[in-house]
């Protein structure tokens, strides 16, 4: 079962428990287990809500007057000494773990000694707890998330006042796809950044799926021109499991003015900064002048740095990138036993199940060096010791 985070207006705790009650997560199941933590100190209550005419979940955790807030120490204890399954201890803890380590960068102490003030502590765990019970039961083994929006603004917390969108969410964000929405409020809550962090295998467009179910969680106002919701859709996988899918960029630029010798140092560079390919074309430019065309395949949180590398190191005064959806063969790097000891191969799982085993041209540049033989008889030793 796939499940899409469609965070048009953004995500918060609340909402999403509420996304996921309205696809049929039955309330008091989600109370009894969450009160297998223990935690005594909360109410859960849920409401149904209009929000632009669509009508939604609305969840509010109501803790008592007497409510402890605990640090990640703490937070961890009280999972572990659970009675929970593994697997929604896992998915907590993974969420737990990213909040904490963006609140102890900001507030310059020890990742145990965090304290989740600002997220209400209880409110916390019932949050990401609930969200994994709400996934584990639903059985839902994929999840992705549209880009994150991002508003502005400025938010009062323990601390005073401080900027939208608050600094953990910037940092829990990290390698994240987001884009700017005029709205002055904050739409993106850390525990809501922290669960698709957590969760998600990538951010863009709908995943290929069939669609079974959508389920709305309502946020606590209203907005100005959309509504307040986090639209949750769940769905059959249509893609064979032997495919990875996953959105990547491409950068290209066109040159006609460079010395050629510098194209070589040039991919070197890029591939050093992180490229997933590099390659050039021949093309014709204005007033018919033969030029060369950069293409560079890499992930999002390496655009930044491969665009400064070209506009550094060539004569180009501009490039161009979009984002490209792509599948690939299941692949991962595995120690093997050779004529010329243990070596790194990539192992590739093919359409039909089956396994090959790829010599890593790195490895082999290494090894025909220190013999002083071909490479070509490199990969035929090491391919024939794989057979």
């Amino acid at each position: 079962m796939i499940a899409y985070f469609d965070c048009f207006s953004g995500i918060s705790g609340d909402m999403t428990l509420g996304a996921f009650i309205d696809l049929g997560v039955p309330i008091d199941w989600l109370k009894e287990n969450i009160n297998n933590i223990p935690l005594n100190d909360f109410e859960l209550s849920v409401s149904n809500v209009f929000k632009n005419g669509i009508s939604a979940k609305q969840v509010e955790v109501k803790t008592s007057a007497s409510s402890v807030s605990r640090n990640y120490s703490q937070i961890l204890s009280l999972l572990s000494n659970s009675s929970l399954s593994a697997n929604i201890k896992d998915m907590s803890t993974s969420v737990f773990e990213i909040i904490a380590t963006a609140e102890a960068q900001i507030h310059a102490c020890p990742k145990e000694k965090v304290h989740f003030h600002e997220l209400g502590g209880v409110d916390s765990i019932v949050d990401i707890v609930g969200t994994a019970l709400c996934i584990d039961y639903l059985g839902i083994t994929k999840v992705y998330s549209s880009k994150i929006p991002i508003s502005s603004g400025f938010v009062n917390c323990q601390h005073g006042i401080i900027p939208v969108p608050p600094p953990a969410v910037l940092s829990i964000l990290k390698d994240v796809a987001v884009y700017g929405v005029d709205i002055k409020k904050e739409i993106v809550t850390p525990t809501g950044a922290a669960i698709v962090k957590a969760l998600c295998q990538s951010f863009g467009t709908f995943p290929d799926m069939i669609v079974e179910k959508t389920g709305y969680g309502a946020g606590k106002y209203d907005l100005e021109h959309i509504p307040n919701l986090l639209r949750i859709t769940t769905g059959r996988d249509t893609a064979k499991e032997i495919y990875q899918k996953d959105v990547i960029l491409q950068i290209e630029t066109c040159i006609d003015d460079m010395n050629p010798e510098i194209f070589g140092f040039l991919m070197d560079r890029l591939f050093e900064d992180g490229a997933l390919d590099v390659y050039w074309t021949p093309v014709y430019m204005k007033k018919n002048r033969p030029g060369t065309k950069i293409y560079v395949i890499c992930s999002h949180h390496n655009k930044d740095v491969v665009i400064n590398r070209i506009l550094s190191e060539t004569t180009t005064t501009g490039v161009r990138y979009h984002e490209l959806e792509r599948k690939k063969l299941s692949r991962h790097q595995v120690e093997m036993k050779t004529i010329y000891g243990i070596v790194s191969v990539k192992c590739i799982t093919n359409t039909d199940g089956t396994k090959r085993f790829v010599p890593e041209y790195e490895v082999c540049k290494k090894i025909a060096l220190e013999k002083n033989i071909p490479i070509k008889n490199v990969y035929e030793n090491i391919l024939k010791d794989l057979s």
